[in-house]
């Protein structure tokens, strides 16, 4: 398709519609640029030499001075000897006025994003309901690449309330996928409500306590941009928990922890024996019926103070149990400012090793896609400088180009986030996304990033080797559960916050050196390597 642009009349702002041309060759079109204060006439003109099969045009100042050009604009379009789709862009003031001329199929006032621009571009506002945004995750991503979807946490503490808070934010339109948070008595008791302790429903989360408070909480999505649905995993009954999400609000993806949700966090009360087989079972459960899987492993380490080398590997193992599992869609969750205290280069540089080690897995049956995330331990209870936070974040998190935002409310340091503050977090998101969208900048070449990168990844294999060296008697001891449920019981795999005793026999030690989070011997105040650290630990084990 052809598109011709141009600042019309006597504007010289061409930002907008320069930037608009800019977003259309990268969807393929044949774009011409007039420049800017192009007179009627001369628009025209080119009208009729090029003949564009769309023209845009731009007016930012006096809404007052805009009306003569457009009845001019109007009268020509009219008599046209064909029908070109007419696009506008200006200030609020002025764009109103455009509307009354019924000629565009599109107008830019500024309160939209480039994502309405792109998504106007490819034409998928044409189509009705949820397929116009894609109905699958695949499809959503697929319209919206390179424009990151977003996806929030949304679970208050009654049903009436979190359905009232889907039906806005969907009106809204700013998030694309509502991710649903159970309380806890729902995330382990859903199944046998006769335990659940009255006094704590809604802590934490959402009381869904049936199948069809999740229908209605589904239900109240299919309004503005039709976001898709997904909620976090059960803590126990974990099959039939599966099934329920499937069936009542379409599971966009699940999110599985291979290690957790079991006596080790106190999310549940599995033995960590029965929880990793388990885990590995469901990601097989999902797999089998084309359902998209996200390990959220890494940053379960990370928040528990592991050094930064075992976020690495645990990114890794769980990218290698969901390919040797048979998942084909594999969402790979990245946290930014985790653990707390990490400086933002040192950050930059964990998440670029854990993208590498993930993606060295990506084959024809293994597709992976980058979802980012600030860490919850980074905001601070003051909403402004949380906001300013979350911008931070979101900046740092567009350089590794996600497919998937998963945005934290500003305000989750004091409470959950209701629908406004989410709706406002996601429009912090978008103005970061807004000046970052296909810029260039490589940070990934700074020398202290790039080298930090590759020790993460040395260090990585390094214990990954020890454990595939220590059980070799396995021919593939990364998948299995009884092997990985050693690994962490012998503290190859630690972290700080694992409470200590005769099951789990770990010693870890972290700090920070140079804002990166590293493992150290408390006697000598050293720095440990992996292989230093993994040896004494292999003595002290037999």
């Amino acid at each position: 398709m052809k598109l011709l642009g141009a600042s019309i009349g006597n504007c010289v702002h061409v930002a907008g519609v320069y930037h608009f041309l800019q977003l259309a060759e990268e969807e393929g079109y044949e774009c011409r640029f007039m420049g800017p204060a192009v007179p009627i006439d001369k628009l025209f003109e080119e009208i009729h030499l090029f003949r564009p099969d769309m023209i845009g045009i731009s007016y930012r100042l006096t809404p007052a001075n805009v009306i003569s050009l457009l009845d001019e604009v109007k009268e020509r379009a009219d008599r046209l000897d064909y029908s070109p789709v007419w696009v506008f862009g200006g200030t609020k003031p002025v764009a109103d006025v455009a509307t009354r001329y019924g000629l565009f199929s599109f107008i830019s006032d500024g309160f939209d994003d480039i994502n309405d621009s792109i998504r106007f571009l490819r034409r998928d506002n044409k189509i009705e309901g949820a397929d116009s945004y894609g109905a699958t995750l695949m499809e959503r991503i697929k319209k919206s690449y390179p424009y990151p979807i977003l996806r929030h946490h949304l679970g208050l503490p009654t049903m009436d309330a979190t359905v009232d808070a889907v039906k806005k934010v969907s009106n809204a339109k700013v998030l694309d996928v509502v991710s649903l948070g159970p309380d806890q008595n729902a995330q382990q008791y859903l199944f046998d409500q006769e335990h659940m302790q009255k006094e704590f429903d809604g802590a934490g989360g959402v009381p869904i306590r049936s199948e069809d408070d999740f229908r209605r909480l589904k239900e109240a999505s299919k309004r503005g941009n039709f976001p898709l649905m997904r909620c976090y995993s059960g803590t126990a009954d974990v099959f039939k928990y599966a099934d329920t999400l499937l069936r009542t609000i379409d599971n966009a993806w699940t999110a599985i922890p291979l290690f957790w949700y079991n006596e080790m966090d106190g999310r549940g009360t599995r033995p960590i024996e029965v929880s990793v087989k388990e885990a590995q079972e469901l990601i097989h459960w999902h797999a089998e019926r084309n359902v998209p899987v996200e390990l959220n492993e890494p940053h379960h380490w990370g928040l528990r103070d592991a050094h930064d080398v075992i976020p690495v590997a645990a990114a890794y193992i769980a990218a290698y149990n969901a390919k040797k599992l048979g998942v084909k869609n594999y969402i790979a969750q990245y946290m930014f400012n985790n653990p707390n205290g990490i400086s933002f280069s040192m950050d930059y540089a964990r998440v670029l090793a854990m993208i590498e080690m993930v993606e060295s897995l990506e084959d024809d049956s293994f597709k992976t896609y980058r979802q980012t995330r600030a860490g919850l331990p980074l905001f601070n209870a003051d909403p402004y400088v949380a906001k300013g936070q979350l911008a931070a974040s979101t900046f740092m998190q567009m350089a590794v180009k996600p497919h998937i935002i998963h945005v934290v409310g500003y305000c989750e340091a004091d409470h959950a986030a209701g629908a406004e503050e989410i709706i406002e977090s996601c429009k912090i998101v978008k103005g970061v996304i807004r000046h970052t969208l296909g810029d260039k900048f490589s940070m990934e070449k700074d020398e202290r990033i790039a080298a930090r990168k590759e020790e993460l990844i040395s260090e990585a294999r390094v214990l990954l080797d020890f454990i595939r060296n220590k059980y070799s008697y396995d021919s593939d001891p990364l998948m299995n559960p009884v092997i990985l449920v050693d690994v962490v019981k012998k503290g190859y795999m630690d972290t700080v916050h694992i409470v200590k005793g005769d099951k789990f026999k770990g010693d870890l030690h972290t700090t920070f050196a140079n804002g990166a989070c590293v493992a150290y011997d408390k006697q000598t105040k050293g720095v440990l390597s992996e292989a230093a650290r993994l040896a004494h630990l292999d003595a002290n084990n037999g």
